[in-house]
């Protein structure tokens, strides 16, 4: 059945088809991709799993707190103060290298029937490259510190250092429930084949934070796996809840192509990873 969504600023509705995912992709489901930019897979992975991941990562956000750790592979760590006050990790960096259940998730054998999707012979997962699996906690509190991300695409790195943009896609792990009335995940379909303009002027980038006409906005469960394209525009909304209500965590992980560029602890921030740090609170 299709998923839908309420923009935030009119009372249209868009619908969009879920699928799941087997070992190869369905003629369908590339299509739906190729034009839209995103797909969306249900139950992709175990309730039970969710659980798991979710007190793994509980467990290494302590020992980072407890240690004080600033950096991993020289991405800068989010913190910020969940519904209580007490400190968390709101942004967490190549995760997969911290817990063995999150390192298992990536050698899950449906993930590579994906890399066609991406168009070129040699993608991978960057597990050891850009940010590793990334974990964002969004919860809208006082004090917290990630509750939205402004428009942007995701091969924003590639245009800020002057390279050449490459084929890459961004799955998402989600390990809440999340509606569109709640937030969340919110995507312009098809932006992502429109050209270097639309690339580059679409929106301004990690300043505008405003609804679309539009966008659409996922209905999500815990265990569904999405995929956008890295050359899509999104954002991610705020809830307009406080507290318990507007907590959504996600995992990200991409696919990417080229050049083997691991980081590792020697490794700096990029700029743009600095700028990142002082917007999107």
């Amino acid at each position: 059945m299709p998923k839908q969504m309420k923009n935030e600023e009119t009372t249209e509705f868009k619908s969009y088809p879920v699928f799941s995912l087997g070992s190869a992709l369905t003629p369908e489901q590339k299509e739906f991709f190729h034009k839209n930019g995103f797909i969306h897979f249900k139950n992709f992975v175990s309730k039970e799993v969710v659980t798991k991941m979710i007190q793994e990562s509980e467990r290494i956000q302590d020992e980072w707190i407890k240690e004080d750790r600033k950096l991993v592979n020289g991405t800068p760590i989010k913190y910020g103060k969940d519904v209580d006050g007490k400190t968390i990790v709101q942004r967490f960096a190549f995760l997969n290298q911290f817990g063995k259940i999150f390192q298992e998730f990536l050698g899950e054998p449906r993930l590579k029937a994906l890399f066609e999707l991406n168009g070129a012979a040699d993608s991978r997962l960057g597990e050891n490259e850009k940010d590793g699996l990334v974990f964002n906690h969004y919860v809208n509190t006082t004090d917290s510190n990630y509750s939205q991300l402004a428009w942007h695409t995701d091969v924003l790195r590639d245009i800020f250092y002057g390279n050449k943009v490459m084929p890459m896609l961004n799955l998402g792990l989600h390990l809440d429930t999340s509606t569109p009335a709640n937030g969340g995940l919110r995507l312009l379909p098809g932006t992502h084949n429109k050209g270097v303009f639309t690339l580059l002027f679409r929106k301004v980038y990690y300043l505008n934070y405003k609804a679309d006409k539009d966008e659409v906005g996922l209905s999500v469960e815990p265990g569904d796996l999405t995929v956008h394209d890295g050359r899509l525009w999104h954002r991610v909304a705020q809830s307009p809840f406080v507290g318990e209500k507007s907590r959504r965590r996600v995992m990200y992980i991409p696919i990417i192509c080229g050049k083997f560029e691991p980081r590792t602890k020697t490794s700096k921030p990029l700029l743009y990873q600095r700028f990142m740090a002082v917007t999107n609170k």
